[in-house]
């Protein structure tokens, strides 16, 4: 299995936030699932310096490139127009004891 590092930023327009929360619970629902399945490491939200939600972090691991990409075809920050810059990059965890 690989693991890859998601780092998405958030629309910077004045309805970016009404989107992220639209599909927020949906978003949370599929991170969950993907979590039971092993797929999700570990993520959370990027602040901005009022804590305001502005972007997405996530450490994700698949057997391979193309099966994240086919989970994040239903990810509903892309669908949902939230995630407006995605950089995607094969990372490793360290593993200290």
């Amino acid at each position: 299995k690989m693991q890859f590092l998601l780092v998405a930023f958030d629309g910077t327009d004045p309805a970016a936030q009404d989107r992220r929360m639209k599909v927020r619970s949906e978003h949370l629902e599929k991170i969950a699932v993907l979590k039971k399945k092993g797929n999700f490491l570990l993520g959370g939200a990027i602040l901005d310096d009022n804590e305001k939600m502005i972007g997405s972090m996530i450490v994700y691991e698949f057997p391979n490139r193309s099966a994240l990409d086919k989970s994040l075809e239903n990810e509903p920050y892309i669908t949902g127009g939230v995630w407006q810059k995605i950089e995607i990059r094969p990372y490793r965890l360290a593993h200290i004891e």
